[in-house]
């Protein structure tokens, strides 16, 4: 019996990364929020939607719930993503 090794690691070296522009202020702009789709993000992004909404006068909130939390978002659910100034991934149990 043999036993193979794996290595995470990626092959190629990673490009440059640049960040974007922060924002001056979150209000009237269109964030989005994306779920893992776990049972206690419902609660926790109801009250931080209504605090984006209500104290920072957020113009829009896009809520978005992953297929299956343990994967990468897919991307069908990202093709409005050109209209959003900022995107919050969040988790919950």
């Amino acid at each position: 019996m043999s036993i193979e090794f794996l290595d995470p690691t990626h092959e190629n070296a990673a490009g440059e990364f640049i960040l974007a522009p922060r924002l001056n202020t979150i209000a009237d702009k269109v964030i989005a929020i994306v779920s893992n789709g776990k049972k206690g993000t419902i609660p926790f992004f109801d009250a931080f939607e209504h605090a984006l909404t209500t104290t920072h006068k957020v113009a829009e909130v896009v809520r978005i719930t992953k297929y299956n939390y343990s994967t990468p978002v897919d991307t069908t659910l990202l093709g409005d993503a050109e209209r959003w100034h900022a995107l919050i991934a969040g988790v919950g149990d």
